[in-house]
């Protein structure tokens, strides 16, 4: 789970949510607006997760509800904690490694000038380019 997107020199931009699989091929994604909290997009992201062993997550959602939640759906995190948190959280470094296949994923979405640039105004049809762009991934190995 990750997200890419933020605040621009241009003023406000989206975060793009997603899950992907063990090969950084994109299964769901979710839009915010680029100043709204990680929490939201991993709430909407929570109920679809696949069934799996491990979630590897960057630092935006580290949350204590959001560990809870994947707790007691049997999921393990990997998630290193907030710089800010008072109480370290241990995580799996070498596994978390593993995250930038995420990264890559973002990358190769970023090759499809309409989507890091955002031409479209409607996150509805944003989000239909950026589908679009992610069916590229299909029988991508990473």
């Amino acid at each position: 789970m990750s997200r890419e997107g933020g605040r621009t020199e241009c003023g406000m931009n989206t975060k793009l949510h997603a899950i992907c699989d063990r090969q950084g091929r994109p299964l769901n994604l979710f839009v915010t607006a680029g100043q709204v909290s990680d929490y939201i997009g991993a709430r909407a992201l929570l109920s679809s997760l696949p069934d799996v062993d491990w979630l590897l997550g960057d630092r935006g959602y580290d949350a204590d509800w959001f560990r809870e939640a994947l707790e007691d759906k049997g999921i393990r995190a990997c998630i290193p904690g907030r710089k800010q948190r008072k109480k370290t959280v241990k995580y799996d470094k070498r596994r978390y490694k593993r995250r930038n296949r995420i990264e890559i994923m973002f990358g190769k979405l970023k090759d499809w000038r309409r989507v890091p640039t955002r031409y479209d105004r409607c996150p509805k049809v944003f989000l239909s380019a950026v589908a679009l762009a992610a069916t590229s991934f299909i029988g991508y190995e990473a």
